[in-house]
């Protein structure tokens, strides 16, 4: 027994062993497998195209001069004389040209769709929703949208859910933060959490109370970010077989994708099932009800509830992001804002969409941001047939064309010398807002695909600078340079926006 005992160890260190030895061979066989693709790719890529801008980008040689890669994208668009480059290693076209925009968005529409490569890179993430579809399933789900999101119910619903958010949570929590010493809030951070908790109220009838006084850190709203994360670094690989080898191999960024993916749908089916649940006995104003009511497919329902969160949380943090960073160096038009609302609500607190309605300079403050800071920064569609656009630019059918909104918005040729400057006064005439062209403008995109949640984004990013500004001072702890921005479907600022806020006297 006692010669047993001591053997026991050494077969079970010789069986290990054999296992570990026959696993690193199979490692070594991927690793060999993995390397001839990539070293395929290179080939296929940079020997075939030794061009001064592919060379910048697979080397990341643009790095050295540019922190982010759309400043450098805004300084090759700046620099071409059509407003129009080509990345030959990606087979993508990438314009700042309003009226390329306007012929791929509306004049040759049809031509340039979603297209098969997008939807696939997006496939696992966003299913079948209205963002990663054409065709059919595109317009059904468009039109069932605009139903719903047009009535005067669910707007009011919409401001009823934000100003309680605001006055319940965001306001308190603030407020709280503001009386500690010294202390410095990541404003990125609250506003996630914000929109997460607004989205999940408006859409589902779900609160998640990220924003609740303690901070809870949730573990949806950790997948989601990171599921957005590595589905839009799919789009940047040189070729889709780089992830998609990696997806087959359940390795690396695909199994984290694979795993916070299965996250994300879990908490859409409980959703669902919920909303089941309660049947139609229920009267209940959430959007998702109301979709319920039209279709039970539980496949559709999950990408309606994942284009949703997409949609309504990401991109409205984002835009509350940049244009805090903007307004805390702007004192003079933090000014304005205030004194336009005194004059509109009269020293009250806002208390209607029609009072909304009317500030004026606020809208152009938005707007003005957010030509700055889009919360999404680019957009990309597929040419189905050979076409010229409206540059004299040749697009060959199956070509990757990309409308660069964040590098529009740094454009001479359409916002003039000062393009770089906050300056909300060029949206107003006559103190009255005014917009010339969605296709100058595609922060929510233009022609057939204009954002259907466009007002109820505008309401509620107004609603939120406006309660913010008339209770608290907020400024960045020391001076700041350009923002650095995260890989993501939408634009996160790297560090955060960390900032100090103290409270308006008279104004607790």
């Amino acid at each position: 027994m006692l010669s047993h005992t001591k053997n026991f160890p050494f077969f079970y260190l010789y069986y290990y062993s054999s296992m570990a030895i026959e696993d690193a061979s199979i490692l070594m066989v991927f690793i060999l497998f993995i390397s001839f693709i990539c070293t395929f790719i290179f080939y296929k890529t940079k020997v075939l195209c030794r061009c001064k801008i592919c060379h910048a980008y697979i080397t990341s040689s643009w790095s050295f001069e540019f922190d982010n890669l759309c400043d450098w994208y805004t300084h090759l668009l700046q620099n071409s004389p059509t407003k129009t480059i080509h990345i030959h290693v990606l087979h993508n076209t990438i314009t700042s040209n309003h009226k390329n925009v306007e012929y791929m968005l509306k004049t040759r529409f049809e031509n340039y769709p979603k297209g098969k490569a997008f939807s696939a890179i997006l496939g696992d993430f966003l299913g079948r929703g209205i963002f990663n579809v054409d065709g059919e399933y595109w317009r059904f789900q468009r039109k069932m949208a605009s139903l719903e999101l047009g009535k005067m119910s669910i707007k009011s619903h919409a401001f009823e859910v934000v100003n309680y958010e605001i006055d319940h949570r965001l306001i308190p929590l603030i407020s709280a933060f503001s009386r500690k010493e010294h202390g410095v809030l990541d404003l990125q951070d609250v506003f996630r959490r914000f929109s997460f908790d607004v989205i999940c109220k408006f859409s589902f009838g779900y609160d998640p109370k990220c924003l609740h006084e303690s901070l809870p850190m949730s573990e949806l709203a950790i997948a989601f970010d990171l599921a957005s994360q590595l589905s839009a670094q799919r789009a940047m690989t040189t070729s889709p077989l780089v992830w998609k080898i990696k997806r087959l191999f359940n390795v690396g960024s695909e199994k984290r994708l694979k795993e916070s993916i299965k996250m994300v749908n879990k908490f859409a089916q409980e959703v669902i099932r919920q909303r089941n649940k309660l049947g139609c006995c229920s009267n209940h104003e959430d959007l998702l009800s109301r979709f319920m009511d039209k279709t039970k497919d539980p496949i559709y329902l999950r990408d309606i509830v994942i284009s949703f969160l997409l949609a309504g949380r990401d991109t409205v943090a984002s835009s509350l992001t940049g244009l805090f960073w903007l307004l805390a160096q702007q004192p003079e038009i933090v000014a304005a804002i205030r004194a336009e609302a005194l004059m509109v609500t009269q020293h009250e607190s806002l208390t209607s969409l029609e009072q909304l309605h009317q500030l004026h300079y606020l809208q152009a403050v938005v707007y003005e941001g957010m030509r700055l800071f889009p919360p999404i920064q680019f957009n990309s569609k597929f040419c189905q047939h050979d076409d010229t656009l409206p540059d004299g630019t040749f697009v060959k059918k199956g070509t990757r064309v990309t409308y660069h909104s964040y590098a529009m918005g740094r454009m001479e040729t359409i916002w003039g010398p000062d393009c770089l400057v906050f300056k909300p006064e060029r949206w107003l005439k006559d103190g009255v807002f005014y917009q010339e062209t969605p296709f100058m403008y595609p922060v929510f995109q233009a022609g057939y695909r204009m954002c259907l949640g466009k007002e109820m984004a505008l309401v509620e990013l107004k609603s939120v600078i406006l309660s913010l500004l008339q209770r608290f001072d907020i400024e960045l702890p020391h001076p700041s340079r350009a923002p650095r921005f995260s890989p993501g479907l939408t634009a996160t600022f790297r560090d955060g926006l960390p900032v100090r806020v103290s409270e308006r006297r008279g104004q607790t």
